[in-house]
């Protein structure tokens, strides 16, 4: 098909969408040129418009709402979709990707504190009762975290059972006292079914000065991670290089 029978092909389209229309404005046309026309064809010709207007403004509203409609579910699925690209399906918590972004944000502009945590033997609780009790387990100690930290920084889960909290503009001294209230917060709460007992995490803390790069930050406090596992778990270390102020 052609370019000009594309275009009549179009333009009888439109025609035929609005063929009613267009004959009643013809037709109130022609009443309105002829100079003998009379009173009765007039109101006719008027009638027949006004059912017509009436129509294409009850379908204009039918097609505005459900444009709404469509736009406002665009839009929950556009946050849903961004939600779900950022936080962690399980505990609805940062994932890796999102909470590297915004330590590294962080680092930039001021110092930071980094608290690395894992979950104590929690391999031996999947072989003993089985993976979902694994995630509610997770999900228990995300509890505890959460309630824990409230808005002081920031909460990502990097890893199975290991999460990161990134503490912006604070010293050592706050990230030791909140890595301990933390520790505090999980070894007092008691897991119920098929659990039935308390479970520990590990922590380890490094202090970072602005600038400095998210690797290095996150390998000191890794290395702490692994020196409180080392040394009998359910406790907070801190990278040796570091000084305690406060």
């Amino acid at each position: 098909m052609d370019k000009n029978a594309q275009g009549e092909a179009a333009t009888g389209s439109s025609a035929d969408l609005f063929r009613n229309e267009s004959e009643a404005l013809e037709r109130a046309k022609a009443i309105s040129a002829a100079p003998d026309a009379q009173a009765e064809a007039y109101r006719d010709a008027l009638g027949e418009l006004i059912r017509h207007y009436e129509r294409l403004m009850r379908e204009t509203r039918r097609l505005i709402g459900r444009s709404d409609r469509a736009e406002r579910e665009m839009q929950s699925l556009t946050q849903l979709l961004q939600h779900r690209a950022t936080h962690d399906s399980l505990t609805g918590v940062f994932n890796r990707s999102a909470v590297i972004e915004r330590a590294v944000k962080a680092l930039r502009v001021d110092r930071a504190v980094m608290i690395l945590l894992d979950i104590d033997e929690f391999k031996k609780i999947n072989d003993d009762f089985g993976h979902p009790t694994g995630d509610a387990v997770i999900l228990g100690i995300v509890n505890c975290l959460r309630e824990t930290l409230g808005d002081q920084g920031i909460l990502g889960r990097v890893g199975g059972e290991e999460f990161t909290v990134v503490l912006p503009g604070k010293s050592m001294a706050d990230g030791l006292r909140m890595a301990e209230n933390m520790r505090a917060a999980i070894a007092n709460h008691t897991f119920g079914d098929p659990v039935n007992r308390r479970i520990t995490a590990s922590f380890g803390v490094s202090d970072n000065r602005a600038g400095t790069d998210f690797d290095a930050a996150y390998g000191l406090a890794d290395s702490a991670l692994y020196a409180a596992k080392r040394s009998g778990r359910d406790r907070v270390a801190f990278f040796e290089g570091a000084k305690v102020e406060g």
